[in-house]
């Protein structure tokens, strides 16, 4: 059984994710359909940038968010001056970190599954009269919606287990950035928190290995679909 305290890093770790994963999702595609269907100069570098936080350390991500972030970084200073506002140290930190992270591994699902979509289906539908909205609309989205639908649980599941990034950005406070990683590493450190490790531990396995099924399953189903075709 979990203590109530244990769950509300259960219920923070969800948030974190949930959020990272949903606002991350627009940019992945966007990403995505620009490597996937344009051709323009520097592509390669582009698709080398956003695949750059699956090989730099996740304390080198999460230092570089630090300096764009801090009330003299350029983020940071603008959200200062609008809004008042700053990240660090806040839930909302640990989601961008989250998002951050995240972001190569949904672009690369959701590329795939652009890149599998036969572009002669969109050519047919424009030549009955479709403009291109309406074709990405009707014809390109719901054929790649599995490779989104699969983008956003991996992504979920890396969000849950982001760790370095996270507590070098907005480091490790109980009850606002201390998700399950965080809270594991902290119990390590503390005598006699092998129990809580092993509770934390138990759960964010479980959470992971749901989603990598999730995943498997809809990666299934999509290539069963795409057969048909």
């Amino acid at each position: 059984m979990l203590t109530p305290e244990e769950w509300g890093i259960v219920l923070l770790s969800l948030k974190v994710g949930g959020v990272a994963v949903l606002a991350c999702l627009p940019i992945a595609f966007a990403l995505a359909w620009l490597l996937a269907r344009a051709r323009f100069p520097g592509k390669l570098l582009v698709d080398g940038l956003v695949h750059l936080p699956l090989v730099v350390p996740p304390v080198v991500t999460g230092w570089l968010l630090l300096l764009a972030f801090a009330p003299a970084g350029p983020v940071g200073r603008w959200l200062e001056a609008w809004f008042g506002a700053t990240v660090l140290f806040r839930w909302t930190g640990a989601a961008i970190a989250a998002a951050v992270m995240a972001l190569p591994l949904m672009v690369r699902a959701i590329r795939l599954s652009i890149e599998a979509v036969d572009q002669r289906l969109e050519q047919a539908a424009r030549t009955l009269g479709a403009g291109r909205v309406r074709a990405f609309w009707t014809i390109t989205l719901p054929l790649a919606l599995p490779g989104v639908i699969a983008a956003l649980v991996l992504g979920f599941a890396r969000a849950l287990g982001e760790f370095g990034a996270t507590i070098t950005f907005v480091s490790n406070v109980p009850g606002e950035t201390q998700t399950l990683p965080l809270a594991i590493y902290a119990a390590l450190q503390m005598p006699g928190g092998e129990a809580q490790v092993l509770r934390l531990a138990g759960i964010s396995v479980l959470l992971s290995l749901a989603a990598l099924l999730v995943s498997e399953l809809v990666a299934r189903r999509a290539g069963r679909g795409l057969h048909v075709l």
